[in-house]
């Protein structure tokens, strides 16, 4: 059995509390559910500022402020636009830190990026961080194990010795 989506997210909303630090998404395959299971959390209003979600390729441009340029050149299935993606989400929302999701939820391949494929970007004082995922199973899984992978990643990041000297 998974953990429940409260106690996937709680850890990375007790670092941010501890630290007075906020944190925004922008989500693309996730469609929301990275923010939906971030909110499940009591009392992270104390650090949740919001999220976007930019489904659409052209979205990604005008609201997150991804690069039309790089886009065109990589798709929306890339290290370099997940990354983009979470600046944009800091930048927009106003938070310390910004979480993005983007990739490829099936049943069929984009732009000759196999289902699966999964970008998860973290951006904050404390550094940066992308990470390449290869992950299996129906539209559900995929975007589940993506959602995982963010706060995972987010915590790591928190937890960092470069992330606690920048936030103290």
């Amino acid at each position: 059995m998974t953990e429940s989506a409260p106690s996937q997210a709680a850890p990375a909303v007790q670092l941010l509390v501890d630290r007075g630090e906020t944190l925004a998404v922008a989500e693309s395959l996730t469609g929301g559910l990275l923010a939906a299971t971030i909110v499940e959390v009591a009392g992270v209003s104390a650090v949740f500022r919001g999220g976007l979600v930019v489904y659409a390729t052209d979205l990604k441009a005008s609201l997150a402020g991804v690069p039309a340029p790089l886009l065109a050149a990589q798709g929306a299935v890339d290290p370099d636009v997940a990354v983009a993606l979470a600046r944009g989400a800091r930048r927009v929302c106003g938070a310390d830190w910004g979480v993005s999701t983007t990739g490829v939820a099936g049943p069929d391949p984009q732009d000759g990026k196999p289902v699966g494929l999964v970008f998860v970007a973290v951006d904050g004082p404390g550094g940066r961080r992308v990470d390449e995922l290869r992950l299996s199973g129906g539209r559900a899984a995929i975007r589940a194990g993506a959602v995982s992978h963010a706060l995972e990643s987010l915590v790591a990041l928190l937890r960092s010795p470069m992330a606690n000297s920048a936030g103290s």
